[in-house]
Protein backbone atom coordinates (compact mmCIF):
# COMPACT_ATOMS: atom_id res chain seq x y z
CA UNK A 1 0.00 0.00 0.00
CA UNK A 2 0.95 3.26 -1.13
CA UNK A 3 1.51 6.45 1.62
CA UNK A 4 -1.47 8.41 -0.24
CA UNK A 5 -3.69 5.36 0.57
CA UNK A 6 -2.50 4.75 3.25
CA UNK A 7 -3.36 8.31 4.63
CA UNK A 8 -6.72 7.79 3.09
CA UNK A 9 -7.12 4.99 5.03
CA UNK A 10 -6.44 5.99 8.29
CA UNK A 11 -9.03 8.72 8.26
CA UNK A 12 -10.90 8.48 11.46
CA UNK A 13 -14.70 9.26 12.23
CA UNK A 14 -16.13 8.73 15.41
CA UNK A 15 -19.71 10.07 16.56
CA UNK A 16 -20.36 10.36 20.37
CA UNK A 17 -24.02 11.91 21.72
CA UNK A 18 -23.01 15.20 24.39
CA UNK A 19 -25.24 14.18 27.44
CA UNK A 20 -25.27 16.60 30.43
CA UNK A 21 -22.67 15.08 32.37
CA UNK A 22 -20.60 16.35 30.02
CA UNK A 23 -21.33 19.67 30.12
CA UNK A 24 -20.69 22.76 32.08
CA UNK A 25 -23.13 25.70 34.39
CA UNK A 26 -23.84 26.75 30.35
CA UNK A 27 -24.83 23.22 29.36
CA UNK A 28 -22.47 23.04 26.60
CA UNK A 29 -19.70 20.55 26.64
CA UNK A 30 -16.91 21.46 28.39
CA UNK A 31 -13.58 22.53 26.85
CA UNK A 32 -10.68 19.92 28.42
CA UNK A 33 -13.67 17.32 27.11
CA UNK A 34 -13.58 18.40 23.86
CA UNK A 35 -10.15 18.33 23.94
CA UNK A 36 -9.69 14.78 25.04
CA UNK A 37 -11.78 13.40 22.74
CA UNK A 38 -10.00 14.66 20.08
CA UNK A 39 -6.61 14.12 21.36
CA UNK A 40 -8.34 10.34 21.49
CA UNK A 41 -9.60 10.85 18.12
CA UNK A 42 -5.93 11.83 16.84
CA UNK A 43 -3.92 8.96 18.83
CA UNK A 44 -6.51 6.05 16.60
CA UNK A 45 -6.15 8.14 13.47
CA UNK A 46 -2.34 8.10 13.66
CA UNK A 47 -2.60 4.45 15.16
CA UNK A 48 -4.21 3.18 11.90
CA UNK A 49 -2.12 4.85 9.68
CA UNK A 50 1.23 3.41 11.66
CA UNK A 51 0.39 0.53 13.26
CA UNK A 52 2.79 1.07 15.69
CA UNK A 53 3.13 2.54 19.52
CA UNK A 54 1.86 5.95 19.30
CA UNK A 55 2.08 9.11 22.31
CA UNK A 56 0.85 12.68 21.42
CA UNK A 57 4.09 15.34 21.96
CA UNK A 58 1.66 18.44 21.21
CA UNK A 59 -1.64 20.19 20.01
CA UNK A 60 -1.29 23.21 18.33
CA UNK A 61 -4.25 25.58 18.20
CA UNK A 62 -7.68 24.54 19.04
CA UNK A 63 -10.44 26.91 17.46
CA UNK A 64 -13.96 26.41 19.55
CA UNK A 65 -15.82 28.04 16.73
CA UNK A 66 -19.28 27.28 18.59
CA UNK A 67 -20.48 25.72 21.34
CA UNK A 68 -21.39 22.51 21.82
CA UNK A 69 -24.99 22.11 23.57
CA UNK A 70 -25.94 19.15 25.88
CA UNK A 71 -28.66 16.20 23.36
CA UNK A 72 -26.44 17.10 20.44
CA UNK A 73 -24.40 14.58 18.52
CA UNK A 74 -21.16 15.28 17.61
CA UNK A 75 -18.77 13.52 14.53
CA UNK A 76 -15.35 14.04 15.09
CA UNK A 77 -13.14 13.69 12.00
CA UNK A 78 -9.39 12.80 12.48
CA UNK A 79 -7.54 12.80 9.19
CA UNK A 80 -3.25 12.53 8.58
CA UNK A 81 -2.08 15.98 7.08
CA UNK A 82 1.70 15.36 7.05
CA UNK A 83 4.08 12.71 7.53
CA UNK A 84 7.54 13.08 9.26
CA UNK A 85 10.49 10.51 9.77
CA UNK A 86 8.91 9.69 13.47
CA UNK A 87 5.92 11.75 13.30
CA UNK A 88 2.91 12.59 12.04
CA UNK A 89 0.20 15.71 12.13
CA UNK A 90 -3.42 14.99 12.52
CA UNK A 91 -6.42 17.29 11.63
CA UNK A 92 -9.48 16.64 13.78
CA UNK A 93 -12.52 18.78 13.53
CA UNK A 94 -15.55 18.42 15.67
CA UNK A 95 -19.29 18.81 13.58
CA UNK A 96 -22.43 19.12 15.65
CA UNK A 97 -25.83 18.30 14.58
CA UNK A 98 -29.16 18.51 16.52
CA UNK A 99 -31.17 15.17 16.91
CA UNK A 100 -34.19 16.43 15.27
CA UNK A 101 -33.35 18.74 12.51
CA UNK A 102 -31.27 18.51 9.48
CA UNK A 103 -27.81 20.06 9.18
CA UNK A 104 -24.75 19.94 10.51
CA UNK A 105 -22.00 22.96 11.40
CA UNK A 106 -17.96 22.93 12.67
CA UNK A 107 -18.20 23.57 15.93
CA UNK A 108 -14.17 23.05 16.77
CA UNK A 109 -10.99 22.86 15.15
CA UNK A 110 -7.24 21.71 15.86
CA UNK A 111 -4.03 19.56 15.21
CA UNK A 112 -2.08 17.10 16.89
CA UNK A 113 1.45 15.73 16.49
CA UNK A 114 1.93 12.29 17.56
CA UNK A 115 5.13 10.58 17.51
CA UNK A 116 6.27 6.58 17.03
CA UNK A 117 7.82 5.23 19.75
CA UNK A 118 9.61 1.72 20.71
CA UNK A 119 9.39 -0.36 23.97
CA UNK A 120 11.65 2.38 25.68
CA UNK A 121 10.00 5.13 24.51
CA UNK A 122 12.42 6.08 21.97
CA UNK A 123 11.38 7.63 18.42
CA UNK A 124 11.32 5.46 15.70
CA UNK A 125 10.07 5.23 12.20
CA UNK A 126 6.75 6.09 11.87
CA UNK A 127 6.68 4.96 8.12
Amino acid sequence: MNLEEKIQNSETHVFKVVFPKITNHHNTMFGGTVMEMMDEVAFMTATRFSRKRIVTVSSDKIDFKKPIPSGTLVELIGSIKHVGNTSVKVHVDIFTEKMYKEGRDLAVSGEFTLVSVDENGKPVSIK
